[in-house]
C-alpha cells in the first residue's frame, strides 16, 4: 500500500485522483432522495435497468471513466445523485472505498 494521501476535502482534484467510490459497489449509488426533476438530468443511459440509480458495470459506475487511483471523472458529475455528492474525501464512506481498492487511506491536508 502507498503513503496516505494528503489534500484538502474541498479540492476536487482529490477525487478525480482516486475514483475509489464511484467502483466499489453496485449497490451504493442508489438513488434515494433525488427529485423527479433531478433524475430526469440524469441521462438515461447511465441509469439501472430497474431505475433503482445509476448503472454499473460490475462494481463500477457507468458514469466513471479514467483509471482508479490515478485519474478519473463522473460523466454525470454536474448531475449525479445525492449519495454520490455526499460521499466526501476522508469520510467513512470514502475511506472504506480506498480501502477496498487497496488503496492507503485519505487525509486532510492540515
Amino acid at each position: 500500500m502507498s503513503a496516505a494521501v494528503t489534500a484538502d476535502p474541498r479540492d476536487v482534484s482529490a477525487c478525480q485522483a482516486c475514483g475509489a467510490c464511484c467502483a466499489h459497489s453496485s449497490a451504493w449509488p442508489r438513488f434515494s432522495l433525488e427529485t423527479d426533476d433531478e433524475l430526469a438530468r440524469i441521462p438515461a443511459a447511465l441509469i439501472a435497468a430497474d431505475l433503482s440509480g445509476m448503472r454499473c458495470d460490475g462494481n463500477r459506475c457507468s458514469a466513471l471513466a479514467g483509471k482508479i487511483g490515478a485519474a478519473v471523472t463522473c460523466r454525470a458529475y454536474a448531475v449525479r445523485p445525492i449519495v454520490c455528492r455526499d460521499c466526501l474525501p476522508g469520510d467513512d464512506a470514502c475511506q472504506m472505498a480506498r480501502a477496498g481498492a487497496g488503496m492507503s487511506p485519505w487525509t486532510a491536508a492540515a
